[in-house]
């Protein structure tokens, strides 16, 4: 399986393009892929999902290996069972033989050490014809003892334990202890990569956990460069669109392939989301001819450009209600680290129809961002909050901001910036913040 992820904190067009782009692999390539986020959807996204009736992909916050990938799902023995039962099950799997209640509860494994001491413990059994020998129960000769590990554990987390034990077979259970299957040291030692695409983003520090224990297949991005190693040459495109829904609906029309509605719509979301209907500086020609044409998919041809504008507005507005958001998800919510000139720090965006909304907050928005910055060891943490409806912004800072004295913008108070005409973190905020840092 290959997951289509975008980034921590994901927004409209790291869910949308995921979603659109393992539809494109699918369909395109035949091959196995399914979109995944690595956070929780927001207001505006959650909104978008409903509107087109489509599943939010499913949670992937770590690309880690898990015990429930390297675990073999051999057909348990009930303790009843003869070992007979275990000798023929080794022959046919040339691995231990578990052995379970009737519950799903693991009673331990069959193995040629744990036969071996149980006849140790029974030379009275010696002379004790072979039929007989392997007549006795399973429960009888089993290892009771033999290491467990629930599906989800990590399996580089267990390593180390492996260090202190001379068995070779343990077992895998679920969440309720009980049997899912059973893996060797050879499979924690070598487990399988998770295969990963990447999309909306190509730095580390915006990556699914675990992207140093996983193969990056390709990456779709329309953001800086500050990318990732990978150890074999892979696709990698970055290019100067709006949106990454953009360059994912561009591969499918260059296939011929026309998405479902819901697809299609999604799309058109993240396309209007990152260009903020087109009113953003990063918007091209490309972002707009191909939000048409999922328009027409979506909505239909007829009445396409009102059913666009409206829905449009709608989407925006969706993401713009901070009614009833605490300080600590309004500055989480749509948060990227960054680094340049030797400084870490982050900056979160958040989108308003006003800005009287954060005035009786600021100082409440102040203390989320400095505790965000602690959390991440982050030097400083920024807040850019967008007026959708006069498109300018103010910055919010907290931490170390020496740096940030030079800021070409007018400073209301204390670390508080009016940015009249910004509204693209990407394109017009970062690229002030590098040169002061690097400067």
């Amino acid at each position: 399986m290959i997951f289509v992820v975008g980034h921590k904190n994901p927004d409209t067009d790291a869910i949308a393009s995921a979603l659109g782009y393992a539809w494109v692999k699918r369909e395109r390539d035949g091959v196995e892929a399914a979109a995944a986020r690595a956070g929780a959807p927001n207001a505006q996204t959650a909104f978008a999902l409903k509107r087109f009736g489509v599943e939010a992909p499913p949670l992937l916050d770590d690309a880690s290996p898990r015990f429930g990938a390297i675990a073999q799902t051999v057909r348990p023995l009930m303790p009843s069972q003869p070992l007979s039962a275990a000798w023929r099950k080794h022959s046919e799997t040339e691995r231990a033989a578990p052995v379970v209640d009737v519950d799903g509860t693991p009673i331990g494994l069959i193995t040629g050490k744990s036969v071996f001491d149980y006849l140790s413990m029974r030379l009275d059994m010696a002379d004790m014809p072979f039929r007989e020998l392997i007549s006795v129960s399973c429960q009888h000769a089993c290892d009771t003892n033999a290491p467990r590990f629930a599906r989800t554990d990590r399996v580089s987390d267990q390593r180390a334990r492996m260090s202190h034990t001379q068995r070779d077979d343990f077992i895998v259970v679920d969440g309720d202890g009980r049997y899912v299957g059973i893996c060797t040291r050879a499979d924690v030692l070598r487990p399988p990569r998770t295969q990963l695409i990447l999309v909306d983003h190509n730095e580390p520090s915006q990556a699914v956990s675990g992207l140093d224990e996983s193969d990056v297949l390709e990456v779709i991005d329309h953001h800086r460069l500050n990318t990732i190693g990978t150890t074999a040459p892979i696709s990698f495109t970055v290019d100067t669109v709006g949106s990454t829904s953009t360059l994912v609906a561009e591969r499918a029309r260059e296939a011929r392939l026309t998405p479902p509605p819901g697809i299609a719509g999604m799309l058109l979301s993240g396309i209007l989301s990152d260009t903020l209907v087109f009113k953003s500086p990063t918007t091209t020609a490309r972002d707009k001819a191909v939000a048409t044409w999922l328009t027409w998919v979506a909505f239909g041809v007829v009445g396409a450009g009102s059913a666009l504008a409206e829905y449009g507005e709608q989407l925006l507005r969706a993401g713009s209600d901070l009614t009833g958001r605490s300080a600590t998800d309004i500055v989480s919510g749509d948060f990227k680290a960054f680094e340049g000139g030797g400084v870490k720090f982050g900056v979160s965006q958040v989108e308003v129809t006003n800005f009287n909304a954060l005035e009786d907050r600021i100082e409440e928005i102040r203390t989320a961002l400095r505790a965000l910055g602690e959390r991440r060891g982050l030097d400083f943490v920024a807040l850019m909050v967008t007026d959708i409806v006069e498109n300018d912004s103010l910055l919010l800072a907290a931490g170390d901001i020496r740096k940030l004295a030079s800021m070409p913008h007018k400073q209301r108070q204390s670390a508080l910036w009016e940015m009249p005409g910004v509204v693209s973190r990407k394109k017009q905020l970062l690229p002030t913040l590098l040169g002061l840092l690097e400067g």
